[in-house]
């Protein structure tokens, strides 16, 4: 391990490699210029177990030198000793406060030299070994992470492989409406991985109507008032379907199924929540699965154009959507208008958007 030995002057640098030579795995490079001693910190700081600085130096004294090293993030916790023929209390506080480890008086015994500089060692190769034990834990808790993403994964696509069976196109407006919203997460300034965790429960979000009854959800035309209140019942089957699991994906799933046909207003279902009543992931849901609805060829109706379905989403924050959302929407218009096929999607189920 590299003992980092700076003094602007070489003599004394001699005497120090003079005296650590005896102690067994300890390497020590001098250094008479701070500049490239510090630069050679930077190069090869996992290398360096111990640093030990002169005070009195031109250019940079000790405790600036201390401050520089520290800066360094790999050697954040190196221990650092200061070695000086001045006697003063207040600078031995502000080497301390700079990050000194420990303190050496000129002339320095050479015995007392190896003794402190073999603790130091030691206690330098405790933190490398705390460091690389942490980092050992943090790979196999991000093993642990991503296996249980996986799982969590699996279940989501044999769900939706059972609602694709349902209805042709219900895998496309799935992949259509995962992306909306992880386009409006992303304008919103969540975190990545709440990015994805959103846009992954939302792939879900339509999942109990595979519990309508083919009739109503194959039906071509609108639906009676008996079957729309059928088809709605999907938010709650929805629900019930997700809801239960420690996964925090599927809980968040869970939320934006039952939550997705709630309006701004109230005036939605199943619960007439209003404003910020409604789950925030309902509400994201809610603009992507409308804006996809209205994007969306059926029997009954042509796609809306996008400017079309642009000008109704505007018009309609306030009312049916959260004002917030809406603005983030628009603000990824040209992402939007960038995935394939936007705009001139068909389908056979029923809207109830």
């Amino acid at each position: 391990m590299l003992t980092l030995v700076l003094d602007d002057i070489e003599m004394n640098n001699q005497v120090m490699v003079a005296a650590l030579q005896p102690l067994a795995g300890c390497v020590p490079r001098t250094f008479t210029v701070p500049a490239e001693a510090l630069a050679f910190a930077r190069a090869r700081p996992y290398e360096i177990g111990v640093v030990i600085t002169d005070y009195a130096m031109p250019d940079m004294n000790g405790v600036e030198f201390i401050r520089a090293v520290r800066r360094i993030p790999e050697l954040g916790n190196v221990p650092t000793v200061m070695i000086t023929s001045y006697d003063q209390r207040s600078l031995r506080r502000e080497a301390l406060e700079a990050g000194a480890t420990d303190f050496l008086a000129k002339p320095a015994d050479p015995f007392e030299i190896r003794a402190r500089v073999a603790n130091l060692l030691a206690l330098s190769a405790a933190h490398r070994a705390q460091r690389e034990y942490a980092a050992h834990l943090a790979c196999e808790v991000a093993e642990a992470v991503a296996l249980v993403e996986e799982r969590e994964r699996e279940i989501i696509s044999t769900l939706m492989r059972a609602a694709e069976h349902r209805d042709s196109d219900t895998g496309d407006h799935i992949a259509r409406v995962s992306t909306y919203v992880g386009l409006i997460a992303e304008a919103l300034g969540m975190p990545p991985d709440e990015c994805r965790q959103l846009s992954l429960a939302a792939t879900m979000h339509d999942v109990g109507k595979i519990a309508v009854p083919d009739a109503i959800l194959l039906k071509p035309g609108a639906l009676s008032a008996e079957e729309r209140r059928e088809m709605e019942q999907h938010a709650e089957r929805g629900q019930r379907i997700l809801g239960g699991s420690a996964s925090p994906v599927m809980r968040l799933a869970a939320e934006i199924a039952v939550s997705h046909h709630e309006r701004w207003d109230g005036t939605g279902y199943p619960y007439r929540l209003k404003g910020e009543a409604i789950p925030f992931s309902g509400r994201v849901a809610a603009v992507a699965d409308v804006f996809d609805a209205l994007t969306t060829e059926r029997p009954y109706k042509q796609a809306w154009p996008l400017e079309r379905a642009r000008a109704h989403m505007s018009e309609n924050a306030g009312t049916h959507f959260d004002p917030r959302i809406i603005k983030a929407f628009l603000s990824r218009w040209q992402q939007v208008t960038a995935f394939p096929n936007s705009g001139q999607h068909s389908r056979s189920a029923p809207s109830t958007a």
